[in-house]
C-alpha cells in the first residue's frame, strides 16, 4: 500500500490500480509493432501508477483514477520514445503518405481518398492499406505526447515556475493547431479518433459500432494520423 501526505485519511492502495495499468496497455497496444510484448508497456505503466501515488493531490479535484490514468498513458509513451521500436522504413513510408495525402488536398481542394493517395505513391491500394498498418505502430501522433504533461501537472499541483515561458507558448499554440485540424478531419476518422482516445474502445468495438472489420478501423485511425500529420506539417517537422 502507498499513501501520500494529500491522502492520509484515504491512502491509495497501488494494489488496486493494476488492472488500470492492464486496460491502458492493452488499448494502446495496438499501436506497437507485432515485436512489442504487452508486458514490456504494462511495466512501464506500473512506474507511471507509483509516480501517481507519490504525486497525487486530491485537492484540485481530480479523482485518482484519473490522475492515475494520465501519469500511465505518459510514462507508457515515454517507454515508446526511448525505445523507438519501428524501423526506419516505417517512419520513412509514414513521411511518404502525409506527403502524398498533402499533395493530393492541395490538387483537388478536398480530402483525400485512399484510391487516390495509393496512386499518388504508385501502389496498389492493398500495399497502402498495408504501409497505414505499420505506420499505425510509429509514432505519428499522439494526443498522450501532447496533452498528458501538461493534464498531470494540473492534477497534481506541481509548480510550473520554472517552465519555460516559450515551450508553454508553443505547446499552446500546437493544442489550438490540433484541436483544429481534427475539427477538419472527415467524419469517420473524426468518431473513429473520439471513440479510440475519448471513449477508450479498442478497435474491434468501434468496428462494430461503425459496421466494418478491425483492420478496417486500424485503417482509419492509420489515415487520419498520417492526415493530421500532413496538415501540421510545421509542426511535425520539428520532431
Amino acid at each position: 500500500m502507498y499513501s501520500n501526505s494529500n491522502t492520509q485519511a484515504n491512502p491509495i492502495r497501488v494494489e488496486d490500480y493494476a488492472s488500470l495499468v492492464k486496460r491502458i496497455a492493452h488499448h494502446m497496444m495496438v499501436r506497437m509493432p507485432a515485436s512489442v510484448q504487452v508486458d514490456d508497456l504494462i511495466q512501464a505503466g506500473m512506474i507511471g501508477l507509483l509516480e501517481a501515488a507519490q504525486k497525487y493531490d486530491g485537492s484540485k479535484g481530480a479523482s485518482f483514477e484519473t490522475y492515475a490514468g494520465i501519469r500511465i498513458r505518459g510514462a507508457i509513451v515515454d517507454e515508446m520514445r526511448r525505445g523507438d521500436w519501428a524501423p526506419r522504413s516505417v517512419h520513412r513510408n509514414a513521411r511518404r503518405v502525409s506527403e502524398a495525402i498533402s499533395r493530393v488536398e492541395s490538387r483537388k481542394g478536398r480530402d483525400a481518398e485512399d484510391g487516390e493517395v495509393a496512386a499518388e505513391l504508385g501502389v496498389e491500394i492493398n500495399e497502402y492499406h498495408a504501409m497505414l498498418r505499420d505506420t499505425n505502430s510509429s509514432r505519428l501522433f499522439s494526443y498522450e505526447e501532447t496533452f498528458a504533461d501538461d493534464a498531470s501537472a494540473t492534477f497534481s499541483g506541481e509548480s510550473s515556475e520554472f517552465d519555460n515561458p516559450q515551450e508553454n507558448m508553443t505547446r499552446e499554440s500546437l493544442k489550438v493547431s490540433l484541436t483544429q485540424a481534427i475539427s477538419q478531419l472527415p467524419e469517420r476518422e473524426k468518431m473513429v479518433l473520439a471513440l479510440y482516445y475519448d471513449e477508450e474502445l479498442n478497435l474491434k468495438e468501434i468496428g462494430q459500432i461503425l459496421g466494418v472489420s478491425e483492420s478496417r478501423v486500424s485503417q482509419i485511425h492509420s489515415q487520419a494520423a498520417s492526415r493530421l500529420r500532413s496538415r501540421l506539417s510545421d509542426w511535425t517537422q520539428k520532431d
